[in-house]
């Protein structure tokens, strides 16, 4: 990556910072929430809705498979982030090869992984018997891309914790437009069914993790992946999974949550199962600013804290919060109103609209708090203090809502009943957060571990 290419996060206005750095990051996300949701735009307009149940049904199951690596990642770009703060460039090369090397291998295994258990896992998730084959074939044609699909994120994230969010967003942005075509060749056009749309997302993938590559490798970066240096250095594989496990571990067990979550509403048949799928990529789109902002501050506060500016990294926390605060409310209340037209683009079947509107009134009202868990997340991971993260929301995301969702299915078997499972425990984290926030010493989270040499 040449030397112009990587941004110093840890001078200039602090809220010009952030917002210049979020922008290409809502973009990156905008265009990502496009790649997953085109698949079920094209497939319920052109395969009908036993089609868009059977994609609409993958977002819980792919997120579990790779959830857990994805938060490795995570405390990868924290890692990185921090030393290239801190100015140990040597450090920064370390951990970029280590964890290009750990990608490869993830990817490697998700692939295998993927293609053997998703019969097992869909059966055991009580898929709807009309929608199981082509939730299989789905998943399988989807997880051979499993290499290209960790890879993207791993380089991305690279990226992105040198301070680089432009590149990112358009390499995304080819790869969004040709996902679009191949959705429209394979399915619209050729009518190849839903493991075209899987197929079209895999080479859209592949390209963008070529682009990326090209621009990592290129002889005169300063910072750059060499092939022949790929591979793992144990002291900085311990320190990326030492701050990346609690993201893994929250993105896998609250994925295991969702995936339960999808078994109920896989029981209301496939009406429900479209709907909440379409509501699921409407629910996208809608929190993409505060998804931004939440990593971006990440990566601001690891800055800055690795060049110890504790100050700054305060502020940007302070406006941070305030900012997504905002956006969140603003954008769910506005969605609510058009709820029933947005969920009938995916599928205009009246019953299905009706249940996704509903879900919509539920559930978006109450997206201040989802946004301020969220933020605070991301705060703690950019403080090396991703365990309170993880353990607030396991304890309501996962413990308290799998909770909720058994005891009162069982007593009352009514979808709206499991809408409200959501804002209820995006409260309770919110309220957790905000104690930690006010009471905690998180501005000093790395300087509490200890040196490995």
């Amino acid at each position: 990556m040449a030397v112009s290419q990587t941004q110093d996060l840890t001078t200039g206005n602090i809220r010009g910072v952030i917002v210049r750095f979020a922008a290409p990051l809502f973009l990156s996300q905008l265009f990502q929430q496009l790649y997953n949701s085109v698949d079920s735009l094209i497939v319920g307009n052109y395969l009908g809705k036993q089609a868009l149940a059977a994609v609409s049904s993958s977002g819980s199951l792919i997120f579990l498979m790779i959830g857990f690596f994805g938060g490795i990642s995570i405390g990868a770009g924290v890692v990185i982030s921090r030393y290239f703060g801190a100015q140990e460039h040597d450090k920064v090369l370390l951990a970029i090869h280590t964890n290009v090397a750990f990608g490869l291998a993830a990817g490697a295994f998700l692939t295998v992984f993927g293609l053997i258990m998703t019969p097992h896992i869909l059966r055991w998730m009580g898929t709807a018997p009309d929608v199981i084959d082509q939730s299989v074939q789905y998943f399988r044609v989807y997880f051979c891309g499993a290499i290209p699909l960790v890879m993207y994120n791993t380089l991305t994230g690279i990226m992105r914790a040198l301070g680089d969010s432009r590149r990112p967003l358009y390499y995304l942005i080819f790869s969004s437009l040709l996902n679009v075509a191949l959705d429209l060749l394979f399915v619209g056009a050729l009518g190849m069914g839903v493991g075209s749309a899987a197929a079209a997302t895999a080479i859209a993938q592949g390209s963008s993790m070529l682009l990326c590559f090209g621009a990592l490798t290129k002889p005169n970066a300063a910072i750059r992946v060499e092939w022949r240096k790929i591979g793992f250095d144990r002291r900085m594989l311990r320190e990326i999974v030492r701050n990346g496990i609690p993201a893994g571990v929250q993105n896998s067990v609250i994925s295991i949550a969702n995936v339960l979550v999808q078994t109920y509403i896989n029981s209301f048949g496939s009406d429900a199962m479209a709907a909440c799928g379409s509501y699921s990529k409407l629910e996208g789109f809608c929190f993409l600013p505060v998804v931004s902002f939440s990593a971006a501050l990440t990566t601001v506060i690891s800055q800055n804290l690795g060049a110890k500016r504790y100050d700054r990294a305060k502020q940007a926390a302070r406006f941070g919060i305030v900012a997504c605060l905002v956006m969140a409310e603003v954008i769910g209340l506005s969605i609510v109103h058009f709820a029933p037209q947005l969920i009938g683009v995916f599928n205009n079947d009246p019953a299905v609209v009706a249940i996704g509107a509903r879900q919509c009134r539920t559930e978006l009202p109450f997206f201040f708090a989802l946004s301020f868990s969220h933020c605070i997340a991301g705060i703690c991971r950019g403080a090396g203090k991703a365990k309170v993260s993880m353990l607030i929301m396991l304890s309501t995301w996962c413990v308290i809502r799998i909770t909720y969702l058994t005891v009162v299915m069982r007593i009352i078997h009514e979808i709206q009943y499991l809408f409200y499972a959501y804002p209820l425990t995006w409260s309770l984290s919110s309220i957790l957060f905000l104690v930690y926030y006010l009471k905690s010493d998180w501005l000093h989270g790395f300087d509490s571990e200890p040196d490995e040499e």
